[in-house]
């Protein structure tokens, strides 16, 4: 067995006393995030998700560093999208690598004292270099890696939240109702118009009433997007119902010269609902 070999196995013999060591020293009073948890099954986790990475990070020793990282980056890409570690800060996060990253220094110098017989000083220096580099590439591929992660999640959020800004609510069957509350700007106007344009495609709706009557202003360019949205919806061959629009509102649209003639409007959405087409479709 050469001497990295024995150094890997060094380092994975004293993995689990590295953690248990590691946790102990966490500055519990300025802690943060996973490492301010008092739940054991949280502490837990945490233990063992630091014991995985001493089981990873020892064959770095041994393996060429595409094959270490093309293995490490599972534990990586977990850790990111684990949400404990998720709110987390980063800078809390980085500051226990670079903990961990001087246990490794310390356990080298330690096996080196302990090793029977003759390390050439350039091997420990390179041990000490190589150990250095790869904590900095795990650190980056960590931030990058969250980042993602976050991205992807704040890209969800915001899909959400704009589904529930334009929610199409079925009344009855092939019925719904789409109620438009708050100020409505370009950005909105077109998430509404593509998210309720797929849910009648997913709901079947044939009849949608669209309440406008919550909204306070609109600009030109999305009170075009509101009568874009309703021709769009007859070539789907949903029929529609303009109802609480407001005068501010119409003048915009006038001014556009956008026409009515062939829209149904009603004042308010409870005439709306008690009109003559409602009737027809029960």
């Amino acid at each position: 067995m050469n001497q990295n070999e024995q150094l890997r196995t060094f380092l994975l013999s004293n993995a689990k006393r590295l953690t248990e060591e590691w946790y102990d020293s966490l500055d519990k009073i300025n802690a943060v995030g996973v490492y301010a948890s008092t739940d054991p099954k949280v502490i837990q986790t945490l233990k063992e998700q630091n014991y995985e990475f001493h089981l990873y990070i020892c064959n770095v020793f041994v393996e060429d560093e595409k094959t270490f990282f093309d293995a490490f980056e599972v534990w990586i890409n977990k850790i990111a999208k684990d949400n404990e570690h998720g709110r987390t800060p980063i800078s809390s996060i980085t500051k226990e690598f670079m903990r961990v990253r001087k246990q490794y220094s310390d356990c080298i110098e330690e096996f080196v004292s302990t090793y029977e017989g003759f390390i050439d000083p350039k091997l420990i220096n390179a041990w000490d270099e190589h150990v250095i580099r790869i904590f900095d590439i795990t650190i980056l591929k960590f931030i990058t890696a969250s980042e993602e992660t976050s991205t992807l999640q704040l890209k969800a959020q915001q899909e959400m939240i704009h589904e529930l800004s334009s929610p199409v609510i079925t009344i009855k069957k092939d019925v719904a109702l789409l109620p438009l509350v708050g100020d409505i700007d370009t950005t909105r106007a077109k998430m509404i118009l593509e998210s309720t344009l797929q849910q009648c495609a997913d709901k079947k709706i044939a009849y949608l009433y669209i309440d406008l009557s919550g909204v306070v202003m609109v600009d030109t360019m999305v009170a075009h997007q509101i009568f874009q949205l309703i021709d769009t919806l007859g070539l789907l061959g949903v029929k529609s119902t303009l109802s609480g629009i407001r005068p501010e509102i119409a003048q915009t649209a006038i001014q556009l010269g956008l026409s009515f003639k062939n829209i149904r409007i009603k004042s308010n959405l409870a005439q709306a609902l008690d009109s003559d087409i409602q009737i027809s479709l029960q």
